[in-house]
This record gives structure tokens, C-alpha cells and sequence, in this order.
């Protein structure tokens, strides 16, 4: 009984910037770990970053120095993307589990969001 929303996706010239936000609600919801992730057409789901409950973050080789995960709060968590590059083109989606950010990546979380189209033009 947790819901996930993402927003914020866009079209931006490669070296632009966007924030995503992911937003959760339902019981429990301060516990959870929330992940991103992303999936090109034709490929297969990357993980991109995550901020656990208590605050702490892990991110994936290829965006470290670009992207920045905060939490707000314990519903709200922001993906901030600068300096973006056309691979970084996919529908990021938003997934939330009570586990930590090292291994929310290595595992299908439980509750996933929608997705928002991230579209990076060269």
C-alpha cells in the first residue's frame, strides 16, 4: 500500500540540467529506501542512484559528479541531473523498498513509479 509518483522529465540540449522528484506516500513510507533507475529502448534497466531513510546515497559510476540525490523530506526525493549527455536518454523511473541504498540496485524493489521521459538532444 505504498505509491510512487516521479515528475520532472524532459527535453534538454546535451550540458543541460533537469530535477526529478520522486514523491511516496502510504504507511510506512519514512522507512523506505528510494532508487532510481532508468531504461533506454533496447536496453536493459541501469540502476542510477538512491538515498536511504537515514539519509545516506549511492550512485552508479556514470553519473557520479553529475547527478545529486537529496531527500526533502521523507516523502519527497529529488534527482538533480547536470551536465546531462544524449546516453542519458531513458524513462527514469522512481521505486521505493525497506532496504539500503547499496543494494536497492541489486534487487526488484518493491514499489515502482510510473517513469518520466528524460530526453537528452546532441
Amino acid at each position: 500500500q505504498v505509491q510512487v509518483v516521479e515528475s520532472g522529465g524532459g527535453l534538454v540540449h546535451a550540458g543541460g540540467s533537469l530535477r526529478l522528484s520522486c514523491a511516496i506516500t502510504g504507511r510506512a513510507f519514512s522507512l523506505y529506501t528510494i532508487g532510481w533507475f532508468r531504461q533506454a529502448p533496447g536496453k536493459a534497466r541501469e540502476f542510477v542512484a538512491a538515498i536511504s531513510s537515514r539519509g545516506d546515497t549511492y550512485y552508479t559510476d556514470f553519473v557520479k559528479g553529475r547527478f545529486t540525490i537529496s531527500r526533502d523530506n521523507a516523502k519527497n526525493t529529488n534527482l538533480q541531473m547536470n551536465s546531462l549527455k544524449p546516453e542519458d536518454t531513458a524513462v527514469y523511473y522512481c521505486a521505493a523498498d525497506r532496504t539500503t541504498a547499496q543494494t536497492i540496485g541489486l534487487t526488484e524493489p518493491e514499489y515502482w513509479g510510473q517513469g518520466t521521459q528524460v530526453t537528452v538532444s546532441s
